[in-house]
């Protein structure tokens, strides 16, 4: 009987660990992407200029506020 009882143990342990697992990683990479935005201010400015135009300010902050709205979702 303990044969079992140690096989089951060891499923038990492996699916917590996998759950602990993707769950850590996940909030890891939340926190970073938050802090880390992939696009940036400067990053709008720039791909603006290559389609040839001059961004005001206040459309650089629309943008900003565009791609913040989306990422929280």
């Amino acid at each position: 009987m303990s044969l079992w009882l140690a096989i089951v143990l060891i499923i038990v342990a492996l699916a917590g660990g996998a759950a602990l697992g993707f769950y850590l990683a996940r909030q890891y990479m939340m926190k970073y992407l938050k802090e880390n935005p992939p696009i940036n201010e400067q990053m709008i400015r720039v791909m603006m200029a290559q389609m040839g135009r001059k961004p005001s300010e206040k459309q650089v902050r629309q943008m900003m506020s565009q791609m913040n709205k989306l990422q929280d979702k």
